[in-house]
């Protein structure tokens, strides 16, 4: 017969003692804990008491339209990545770098992306990601800065692009509701939406042209959504956003789109020749900064087209003697009778015209006003 050793002893009891507590609480325990065969039944019966996935039955009327508007219509959102080539300053290799990012849409099943001209200003590459998150290589086919509107172009199958539908800002009224989808921040697509505040309102663009009727909203845009599309209620482009009004760089409510019966006429031109085709006189005109330092008001020029309108006209651009000298040349005040107090004025007033049209040019020459009668050209 085996010893007991302390150890021994001391197992045996707690084993013994392990195996009285079982026989305690043993029954209670079965009769809280369901069989196999009961857990089981209860499995599936849970199983087939959850509710299956389903519309929403919680959402209003609006909301839901709001949803598959989005979802109708975020595919044709493009997120627009530009590079910038830069020289390293102790490699002196050259390398490209981001230098922004913005939104655009797409205009057509050939893979023609609408966005702002600031958004791809100053790029040397540009990158299109579609909502598939394919990205694919840009090239610039035109653009225009005093409408600010520039027009890309990818090589994605056409079935993989969603051109959106046109509307008409001309019947637009405020207080319509409106949406604003964009990637701000580089973020996936994002919806922001409110009312138009106000119509016809004006900002002026890059070369200091004034864009007119441009709609404004209180529909959220942040950085990142340049270039992306104001929609109405039924999804149709109503406006391509292009800046806010904000002293923190955030949205505060004061947000700018360019019509879209302005875009609609902006685009075939720049897809077509790489800039707008509109009527033209032939000149090149001092920067506004310019004419404001030198205290002229209206528009005077550096130099005109040789044998183009102007100069088939007689109007004398800003010229040198021979002793070096500036001697000032003609400044247009007035086209048809209509002030011309600027040069965005000046572009303004061309835009209703067509090339071939005849116009009289009021001008002052040696502190005379003159007048004089030019056939407009392209501008190209």
């Amino acid at each position: 017969m085996p010893r007991l050793t302390p150890l021994n002893s001391l197992l045996a009891l707690v084993f013994g003692a392990g195996i009285f507590w079982l026989g305690l609480v043993w029954p209670r325990l079965s009769e809280q804990l369901p069989t196999a065969a009961g857990a089981a039944i209860v499995e599936t019966q849970g199983e087939a008491a959850a509710p299956s996935a389903g519309p929403r039955t919680d959402l209003s009327a609006d909301e839901l339209r709001t949803i598959d508007l989005f979802r109708d219509t975020a595919p044709s959102v493009v997120f627009i990545t530009t590079l910038t080539r830069r020289r390293d300053f102790f490699t002196m290799n050259v390398q490209e770098i981001p230098s922004g990012t913005g939104s655009g849409f797409i205009w057509d099943d050939r893979g023609h992306i609408i966005t702002n001209f600031h958004v791809i200003e100053n790029a040397s590459r540009y990158l299109v990601t579609l909502s598939d998150q394919t990205t694919w290589p840009a090239k610039i086919v035109g653009f225009a800065p005093g409408k600010d509107l520039a027009v890309l172009r990818i090589e994605a199958p056409s079935e993989s692009l969603r051109p959106l539908p046109l509307g008409s800002s001309e019947t637009l009224l405020v207080g319509q509701k409106v949406l604003a989808i964009g990637n701000p921040f580089g973020l996936d697509h994002t919806l922001t939406t409110g009312v138009i505040s106000a119509l016809g309102r004006a900002i002026t663009s890059r070369d200091e042209t004034r864009i007119e009727d441009v709609i404004q909203t209180d529909a959220a845009i942040n950085p990142g959504n340049s270039g992306g599309p104001l929609l109405d209620s039924s999804g149709r482009l109503i406006g391509v956003n292009t800046l806010i009004y904000s002293p923190s760089g955030a949205s505060a409510g004061i947000g700018f789109a360019i019509p879209v019966d302005t875009v609609s006429w902006v685009v075939p031109d720049l897809i077509e020749y790489g800039q707008i085709r509109r009527p033209a006189l032939g000149i090149y005109p001092i920067s506004s900064d310019a004419a404001r330092r030198a205290g002229v008001e209206g528009v005077m020029f550096l130099r005109v087209d040789p044998g183009g309108s102007a100069d088939r006209a007689g109007l004398r651009p800003l010229r040198r003697d021979r002793r070096g000298r500036l001697v000032p040349g003609d400044v247009i005040i007035a086209i048809d009778g209509e002030k011309v107090a600027s040069r965005g004025d000046l572009t303004l007033i061309l835009e209703k015209k067509e090339i071939g049209d005849e116009v009289t040019v009021s001008f002052v020459r040696d502190r005379r006003e003159y007048e004089v009668e030019v056939v407009l050209q392209g501008n190209n």
